[in-house]
């Protein structure tokens, strides 16, 4: 590659995406409504996780500074995690976090299949088995959007609640800057900005359907996740994330 951090930049990006949303999902462990909701959620999470860890042992290659995955996952300070501010945002109760999954996999499935067309070809191998994993959430939870939204009057309130606190966070997945624009012109990148139109079909259509009401397009956006800029709840998940690393970092299982 001409220019390797620019790689190691993106590459960190789209792991982050995926780590930040498996530890997430990881929460729920145990809590599920369901068990076999607790099952899948369990193994959506180790999806999402699996592929973080692929996407960061490949960054790390990249970066060439004989760092691991894990050095680069447990010893980054919350600005140095690049991942889209919708990820981070908490569960709260099922609604908020099968609608914060919806929200990303509409988006993730269509960016990791144009990933698998990468001139990069460890980043496509990796899209090419992802988006197995990704069609299969998308399926889980747009499913369960439906369930909830088109369900009770409780699960119906939850679910527009949770959609219109987590939409302002949806105008940042199609934010392609620089780096994007420059690594996409050399084939290696998607371009997050060219999905919006498809992107909005596909929840609208899931939405309409599961009776929900889209929130106004005149909905501030949220952004600076790309930029390191966090909300506070991303501090206090890599807290409990990193606590064992930190506290013992030459620790061999």
């Amino acid at each position: 590659m001409n220019n390797p951090p620019q790689l190691f930049e993106y590459l960190i990006r789209i792991a982050d995406d995926r780590l930040i949303l498996g530890h997430r999902l990881s929460e729920w462990c145990g809590h599920a409504p369901l068990l076999e909701e607790d099952i899948a959620l369990a193994n959506i999470g180790l999806d999402c996780i699996g592929q973080a860890n692929n996407l960061y042992t490949v960054a790390a290659e990249v970066e060439g500074k004989k760092r691991s995955a894990d050095d680069i996952v447990f010893f980054r300070e919350a600005v140095e995690y690049k991942n889209l501010l919708l990820v981070e945002q908490p569960n709260k109760d099922f609604a908020q976090t099968l609608v914060r999954q919806f929200l990303y996999d509409s988006f993730g499935l269509l960016y990791f299949d144009a990933l698998q067309q990468s001139a990069f070809q460890p980043l496509a191998g990796i899209a090419q088995k992802a988006v197995k994993e990704l069609r299969y959430h998308f399926r889980h939870s747009s499913q369960w959007i439906l369930r909830l939204g088109d369900g009770t009057d409780e699960s119906h309130q939850r679910t527009q609640e949770a959609l219109n606190s987590l939409w302002r966070y949806t105008g940042e997945l199609f934010e392609s800057d620089s780096l994007e624009q420059q690594l996409h012109s050399e084939g290696i990148a998607a371009l997050s900005s060219g999905m919006k139109e498809e992107w909005d079909k596909i929840v609208t259509e899931i939405l309409n359907k599961a009776t929900l009401q889209i929130p106004s397009s005149e909905m501030h956006q949220q952004t600076g996740g790309r930029k390191g800029q966090h909300t506070e709840h991303l501090g206090h998940l890599l807290a409990e994330m990193q606590i064992l690393q930190r506290s013992f970092p030459d620790i061999k299982w």
